[in-house]
């Protein structure tokens, strides 16, 4: 009730326009605008000209099954993201929540069991306030019924952060980066969530340490694609 009065008092204006907007804090407008991939490899996520595997995952197949990243990270989403991510604009989180909700409904595919946050360093969290990948993973994880697991895991050291790194030096950055906590259990489907998927670097580490402790099926979910 106190939310909904606060609503109707104070009503959501849209992150980009300022124009008012409904629970994803993006008006119609704003939110049809934001760049999206138009057709994507499935494993990958990266943008293909037809339907399939891109030639990559031909080649040298991810440890993942699949991978869904519906926006592209540039203009209106890369604000977002850095907004949320760098400036503890939550509800942008909220935003991009929303726009990767609709595109896992729209797959129409089996749910994972779990979702999985990215796990993010003590020293990390204590300079954020939060980690990003659990924030988005909260909402998805409410609207679909899914448990999110974001204690089962740790990160064991700090690392440079991904974006200052190059490809070959992103994959040393991570190596060996994740754990599981002594005890902790996991289901067969899981889907990482995280906030952009750039080289995939950083999920395919986890994966692997997903994988080697019993689950049998990883997919990834990330709001944006870096392209």
């Amino acid at each position: 009730m106190a939310g909904s009065i606060t609503n109707w008092l104070l009503p959501r204006r849209c992150l980009l326009c300022g124009l008012p907007a409904d629970a994803s804090h993006l008006c119609l407008a704003c939110e049809n605008e934001l760049p999206r991939v138009a057709i994507a490899c499935p494993q990958c996520a990266a943008p293909v000209v037809t339907p399939g595997l891109c030639a990559a995952c031909l080649q040298h197949p991810p440890p993942y099954a699949a991978a869904l990243a519906p926006l592209v990270y540039a203009g209106a989403v890369r604000y977002l993201l850095t907004q949320f991510k760098y400036h503890q604009r939550l509800s942008c989180g909220v935003s991009l929540a929303q726009v990767l909700l609709q595109a896992v409904r729209a797959r129409e595919e089996l749910l994972p069991q779990a979702l999985i946050p990215v796990p993010i360093h003590a020293q990390r969290l204590a300079e954020r306030g939060f980690n990003q990948s659990l924030e988005l993973a909260r909402p998805l994880g409410r609207a679909l019924g899914i448990a999110v697991v974001h204690d089962s895991l740790r990160r064991v050291r700090a690392t440079v952060p991904q974006n200052q790194l190059a490809g070959d030096e992103r994959v040393a950055n991570v190596r060996g980066v994740f754990a599981l906590h002594a005890g902790g259990k996991l289901p067969e489907h899981v889907a990482i969530v995280d906030d952009v998927l750039t080289t995939g670097a950083t999920v395919r580490e986890l994966t692997k340490v997903l994988r080697k402790h019993g689950c049998v099926r990883v997919d990834v979910w990330c709001a944006a694609r870096a392209v």
